[in-house]
Formats: C-alpha cells, structure tokens, sequence
C-alpha cells in the first residue's frame, strides 16, 4: 500500500527546477499560472468525479425501475427475470464505485492535495526572492510570508473546487433533472424551479461572501504582521515599556479582522434560513405532485421511490454545495488578495541576456550618477539624492565615504550593490556597466559588513559559511579567528544544547551582542574573500578593545581589494588612501586625511566638530 502511496505521491513535481516567472495580475491567468504543471491531473479528478456522479443518478434511478418490477412481477417470476440487471447493478456498486473511489481518492489525496500548495509556494518564494529591497521594506515580512502560504491554499481550493466540486454538481444535477423528467416531465418542474431560486440565492449571498472574504485575508494578514512585528522588536517594546501600547496596536488589528468575521456571518445566517425554506418547498412540491400524479393513473408507483428521495438528496446537497461555492469565492477573495503581493512586477531585474561579471582589476567609476527615491515636493520636483556624481576608485584603493547624515552614502552603496537601479548615468566595473551583468555575479564580487547586523536563525556555522557555503570546518575557523570572534564561539550553548559552532543565534542574531554579531559578520566577509569589500560602519559595534584588537586584522582583510569605507567615527578610516566628502548627493571635497585638513572646508570642521570620535550634525 506504502508504494502505491508513494507512486502517486510522486506524479507531480512540488520542486520544478524551472525559473520562476511572474504571475499574470488577471484572477483566471494567476490560477492557472500556478495550476498549469498539475493540469493532468486536475482533468483526471474532474473526470472521476462525473464518472461518480453518472454512477449514483443510475443507481438512484434504478430504484424506480426495482420497485415497478417487484411490483409487476411479484416474488415467483423477478429473480428469473430482473436477476441479470439486479446483478449488474450491484457489480456498479459493489466493484466499480470503490474502484472510482479509490482511484480518485489516489489522484486527489495523494498526487494533488499535498504537492499542488507547496509547488505554489516554492514558486512564489522564489519570485519573491528576486523582489527588490525596497519591495520588502514597504512591507510585513508577517504580512509576506502568511499571503504565501494563505495564497498557496486559496489557489488549490478555488482550483479543486472548480474542477472537481463543481463538476461534480453540475453532473449530479442535469442527470438528476434528466431522471426525474424520465419519470414524468411533470416531475421535472419543481426540480428546475428550485434551481433557479438556488441559483439565484447563489448569485446575491456568494458574490458577498467573496468580498468580505478578500477583506478578510488582509485584515488577517495586516494582524498577523502586526503581532509578528511586536515579537520581532520585543526588545524595544520592554525597553520603552509600550506592553500596553503593543496590546492596544495589535487589538486594533485583530478586531479589524474580527469586523469581517462579524460581516461574514451575517451572511451566512441569511443564507443558511433561505437553502432551509427552499429545500422544505422542493421536497413538499415533489411529494405533493408526485401523489396527485400517481393518484391520477399518470405515474407508477417507482417514480416516487425516485423523485421523493431525490429530493431529498438535492435538499440534503444543498447546504454542502452552498458551504462549498462560499469557500470557493472566499478563497477568490484570498488569491486576489495575493495578487497584489505575487504579480509585483520586480522594479530591478536582470537585463535581457545579462552576462556574468567578471572581476579582473576590480576598478569601479560613477558615470555621471544621477538617483531619487521617487518623492515628489511641493513644486513638482524630485529631489535627488545622488546628483550627477562623478567617481573613479583605482584597482585596490581603499576610500572613505565623510558625510553629514542623507549625504547620499548609504544610498551610493546600494546603487553599486543595484538594490536600486539607478535614474541616470552608469557604474561601471572594470569597464562593464553593472546594469547589462547578473545581480548574483556583481554581488557575488562584493563583500559587504554593515553597521545594523542580522543574522539568520541558525547556527553559527551556517552564518559564517554563508559566505562561502563549500568552507570546511577549518576555514570557518580561521575566519572566526581573523575576526576575533573564537574567543566567545566556543563557549556558546543554545536553549537545546548545541555548542560552539553548531549552536544557533536565535531571529536575526539576538542572542548574541550586537559586538559578537558584528564580529561573526566580519567572519563572514573574510570568508567570502570578494575582490570589492564596503565597509558601512564595520566597526560600531564594537568597544575600544575589540577594535583595536581587530583592526590589524581587518587591514590584513582590506589587502588586494578595492575598498570602500563608510564610517562617523572618522578616525576609523583617516588612514585610508582617499576620503570622498559629499554633501546633499555630490562630491564636494576629496584628498587624503592630512590633505583635507590643510585646506580647512568641510571634512575640517567635520573633524574639529566631533565629540568623542563620533561625526555630529553641522548646526550651519
């Protein structure tokens, strides 16, 4: 049995090696965006489902027949006579409907329902993986990762629903019309009466019950994220004491998912009282006519013993297929939901044939680099945070970004980085602009410590070969000692008992000190061994002692490679070939340390205004 599982198990790939292509912004195309690699087997469970559905109006309508022959031929002549066609019958229940069953329960259970969702998944998350920087700090990460895993859902259930449920209904119903008509045609009319009120009833309550339903999937997503940020920044909340504050913000979202709870029920009450009316109408109407019809010699005895229970049948149906086309427009309401946060396009993307970067001098220019980050002012101008700069860093020269804070160096590093693309002009690596090659390659060539440190939540090891995954267990350890961090890695113990290198930091680091996260991060970088290193205040983290322990080593880390060095504690990049001064997105002073000095501007009254080594905003 375990293999017959796993054959089907196995008839669809959860994991296609393909790349992942941005689903269409249309509710028809994103569905079949996702359902197309399990279409076989989506068309196979639809057509078991009218196979079954076939199998149960024959059987039902055998009933009628069954009675009128017990009746016509008593018990001396009607197993001589009805003994083959009972037989027959009883080979279609008895052998071919678990057949079906079974087979359509394989198809559906094992190839369909586990496989189908998290195919969804893998292919969303892929697509979202290339999404932009800035597309995921205008967001949740809650809100994100619960829209993928609510979307993958939504879309098997609208699709199994449509294929499958309503398939199945509609099989059911036009040869339930098509076997009462059989009986009397007049036996027909209370069947196809109650279908139009139904359908009708289906058309005012569904439609509303998908929009509270989409309303709801965000108003669930917005609470979810919510709650999930309080966690993630639990340490400011205790820090700030805003418990209280905390409660109040997530209240607010949980009842703004409670509202459409509240709006969604309401429906459900009308709808619940109206199938009851309509179904007390369809079993009266058939049994009353059906009596009147017999007592006028116009219909035997069987088509009775047919409509009553079909009837019935259809009535006790009713509330399922009226709970089932709910839950199909309320999943509509979620994949639309979804749309917005899957069909994005990616606002940076990899030309058209984009080629691999190849880094042979490591050699960057800023042509004529003009950025904004689309806000407009008053005026109708954009202002620009990068205006028309102009940069040349030689192979191997280690420069220092000086600015006064929205000077634009953050912002430059991200454009060398393409996080952003830029509005106009070029970066160029030795001599091939950055936009025409891949994004994996260019940042595959840089190696990057920054002030604001996450960590994954893993281990130790993980973190630090995230750098260069294929490291052995030595070269993660020279790099932990390069940067002065196998001093506190070795005594490290997690809330399961695991040490050391295979211990784990917790969300984003925070088990550890920001030093200690600082410090595996260098570790990081050093094993990685990038030819273009940017160092965005590598050292903030640290305390005097640290520092000066490691700074030998991060000169040694710096040997060979083009740097870049971004830091308000001027003294930490003094000694670096060149200083870049910007102020307002441009280059306005340039030279060494003693150079800039000497001619007393900017970088000059930066030096003398700082307190305590630390750069602080220039009053003029």
């Amino acid at each position: 049995m375990k293999r017959l599982f796993a054959y089907f198990e196995s008839r669809i790939n959860a994991y296609p090696d393909d790349a992942p292509q941005r689903p269409p912004e249309t509710l028809p195309g994103f569905v079949l965006h996702f359902a197309r690699g399990v279409l076989p087997w989506l068309l196979a469970m639809s057509g078991l489902s009218v196979i079954f559905a076939a199998i149960e109006i024959i059987l039902l309508g055998y009933l009628g027949t069954l009675v009128n022959r017990m009746t016509e031929l008593g018990p001396e002549r009607f197993l001589a006579e009805e003994g083959g066609r009972l037989l027959g019958m009883a080979g279609l229940q008895l052998l071919v409907l678990p057949v079906v069953s079974v087979i359509g329960a394989l198809v559906m259970y094992q190839a369909i329902m586990g496989n189908f969702p998290q195919r969804i998944r893998w292919l969303g998350h892929r697509w979202l993986l290339g999404q932009s920087l800035g597309y995921f700090q205008d967001e949740f990460a809650g809100r994100i990762s619960t829209r993928l895993m609510q979307t993958a859902l939504a879309v098997r259930e609208v699709t199994m629903k449509l294929m499958d449920v309503a398939v199945y209904i509609v099989a059911y119903f036009i040869g339930s019309l098509w076997l009462a008509a059989t009986q009397d045609i007049w036996l027909a009319l209370p069947f196809l009466l109650w279908a139009m009120a139904y359908a009708a009833l289906l058309w005012v309550i569904v439609p509303r019950l998908g929009r509270v339903a989409q309303q709801q999937a965000d108003a669930r997503a917005d609470m979810t994220g919510r709650i999930v940020d309080s966690y993630t920044n639990i340490a400011t909340v205790k820090l700030f004491s805003h418990s209280a504050r905390e409660e109040t913000y997530a209240r607010n979202g949980l009842d703004g998912f409670l509202q459409t709870v509240y709006r969604q029920m309401r429906l459900v009450a009308v709808q619940d009282v109206s199938v009851n009316a309509l179904n007390a109408l369809l079993t009266g109407a058939v049994t009353g006519l059906g009596i009147w019809l017999w007592l006028q010699g116009q219909v035997e005895l069987g088509a009775l013993a047919v409509a009553i229970p079909l009837a019935l049948r259809l009535g006790n149906m009713s509330h399922w297929i009226m709970w089932e086309f709910a839950a199909l427009f309320e999943n509509v309401g979620t994949v639309r939901d979804g749309i917005a946060t899957f069909a994005a396009a990616r606002a940076v993307q990899d030309a058209p044939g984009a080629s691999p970067l190849i880094v042979r001098d490591a050699a960057i220019r800023f042509d004529n680099l003009t950025f904004n980050y689309g806000a407009v002012l008053a005026g109708g101008r954009k202002p620009a945070v990068i205006d028309g700069m102009n940069l040349e860093i030689a192979p191997g020269e280690k420069i220092g970004l000086v600015g006064r804070s929205g000077a634009g160096k953050s912002t430059l590093v991200n454009l060398l980085l393409r996080f952003y693309d830029v509005g106009a002009g070029r970066i160029l690596i030795d001599g091939q602009d950055i936009a025409s090659v891949t994004q994996d390659s260019l940042r595959g060539a840089i190696g990057m410590v920054t002030q604001d440190t996450a960590l994954l939540h893993r281990s130790v090891r993980d973190n630090i070969a995230y750098g260069r995954p294929s490291a052995s267990d030595a070269e993660i350890w020279q790099a932990a000692r390069m940067a002065e961090a196998d001093v506190f890695i070795t005594d490290l113990v997690d809330s399961k008992g695991r040490r050391g290198l295979d211990a784990h930091v917790g969300e984003r680091g925070v088990k550890l000190s920001g030093g200690q996260r600082q410090r595996i991060a260098i570790a990081r970088v050093a094993l990685k061994d990038a030819p273009i290193l940017i160092l965005d205040e590598a050292t903030s983290a640290l305390d005097s002692e640290i520092e000066a322990a490691i700074q030998g080593q991060l000169d040694r880390l710096m040997q060979g490679k083009t740097v870049i060095a971004i830091a308000h504690r001027l003294s930490t990049i003094a000694a670096m070939d060149r200083l870049i001064i910007m102020d307002e997105g441009r280059i306005v002073e340039q030279g060494t340390h003693a150079e800039l000095l000497a001619r007393g501007g900017l970088y000059a009254r930066l030096w003398a205004r700082q307190s305590g080594g630390f750069l602080v905003e220039d009053e003029g």
